[in-house]
């Protein structure tokens, strides 16, 4: 496993709300709380979405694959793995970067963030 590094910045939600009903904020590469870089060209992110943190892959293939944070690692993993976009980056590294953006999102949660 590569040596995973956790970036994060001030992300506002940009969830577009019309009433009750609520519209997918303009998610792209640049869209980001939490970030762990995987390649040069690729990253693993988790975003406010939806008033929670959304996790995917930085570059996609299709737009907009990403499940909440508060699924299992596995799981996002699974429904994300086909934007990976490069075979050298492996299972194990990916399922990693999820969890320590789990891990923040969590303790961001906590602690009112």
């Amino acid at each position: 496993m590569s040596k995973l590094s956790l970036e994060t910045k001030n992300q506002q939600d940009e969830t577009v709300r019309i009433g009750p009903v609520a519209l997918t904020p303009a998610v792209d590469e640049g869209h980001w709380t939490y970030r762990v870089r995987l390649t040069g060209a690729q990253s693993i992110v988790g975003f406010p979405k939806f008033s929670t943190i959304g996790i995917g892959f930085a570059v996609e293939d299709d737009w907009n694959t990403n499940l909440p944070y508060t699924c299992t690692a596995e799981e996002i993993y699974e429904h994300i793995e086909h934007n990976r976009g490069d075979a050298s980056i492996t299972r194990e590294d990916c399922i990693a970067a999820i969890r320590l953006i789990q891990e923040a999102a969590k303790a961001d949660r906590s602690a009112g963030k």
